[in-house]
């Protein structure tokens, strides 16, 4: 028993364990201060930077300071730095080539944070996904869609793809398309749905709305009309216009014609005959049928 006992002893005090305890307090200390001093920048760099910079220089200070944290709790346990740096270069090029996809993505990535295409907050269209932008990482982006799932896009798809940015500018453009008949006013038409506009508190007074004839149309005239809102204000914009517009033009009598289709021939139009019942129908049948045989 004794003899475990001075063993025990021993080791509590012999180098390595000591060693052992700094580097664990090394850990706990600069994992402590990688949090704080990542949190203060992104205090300090809120009002300067956007929420992308923000993030990314948080990101960027913590994993640096933790690097150098565990590079000092290896060293203080013996470790040889020159041979780890080594072994972690041979690493990251064997993994290069394992992961061709990923080092694509983490690329395409780096020129996203450069271009600065859309930020944090943002809502942008890729493909069939549209959302919000919630982070910008160095694989991905992450969006919540409107119907709130969350759809993980990687950066190489959104560098090799068209993407649209719908928050960019503060004010954007509802452009409605609208079929009347071709008996109608056109200079009528025009000053009801100015008249729409002006009556709408969500419609711009600048820009103007625009009121554009775009084409006759097989069975209206087609009229593109214009108007723009505060961004955060499109949606309320868009339902309170198409309400407005439909109940103006009811009201001014103003037809909104549906497609339709004449037949005939080219002798005329297409005979109709009115039978009363079917036994008419067969009773005349032979009757014509002999006759043609006689011709």
């Amino acid at each position: 028993m004794n003899e475990w006992l001075q063993a025990a002893e021993a080791f509590v005090t012999s180098e390595a364990f000591l060693a052992a305890i700094r580097a664990a307090i090394y850990l706990l200390v600069g994992l402590l201060v990688a949090r704080l001093v990542s949190r203060g920048l992104a205090r300090m760099l809120e009002d300067k930077l956007d929420a992308q910079q923000v993030m990314l220089t948080r990101r960027i200070s913590f994993y640096v300071i933790v690097l150098l944290v565990l590079a000092s709790a290896l060293r203080e346990l013996g470790f040889d730095l020159t041979v780890l740096l080594g072994a972690a270069g041979i690493l990251t090029v064997a993994l290069g080539f394992a992961s061709q996809t990923s080092a694509s993505n983490l690329i395409s990535g780096l020129f996203l944070i450069g271009e600065r295409p859309f930020s944090v907050g943002d809502v942008i269209k890729v493909g069939d996904a549209t959302g919000e932008v919630l982070s910008i990482d160095p694989l991905s982006v992450k969006l919540r869609t409107f119907d709130n799932l969350m759809v993980r896009v990687p950066n190489e798809s959104l560098v090799k793809s068209q993407l649209t940015n719908l928050t960019r500018f503060p004010i954007r453009r509802l452009d409605m398309q609208i079929g009347v008949a071709y008996h109608t006013d056109l200079k009528q038409l025009r000053d009801v749905l100015m008249g729409v506009a002006e009556g709408n508190p969500v419609c711009l007074e600048e820009p103007k709305p625009l009121f554009i004839f775009l084409e006759y149309g097989d069975s209206a005239l087609k009229i593109q009309f214009s108007v723009w809102a505060r961004r955060e204000k499109f949606l309320d914009l868009r339902n309170s216009m198409h309400e407005g517009v439909k109940a103006a033009l009811d009201e001014a009598g103003i037809e909104i014609p549906f497609p339709q289709r004449t037949l005939g021939s080219l002798g005329g139009p297409l005979p109709v005959r009115i039978v009363d019942n079917v036994s008419d129908a067969e009773a005349e049948a032979p009757a014509e049928t002999g006759a043609g045989a006689r011709d």
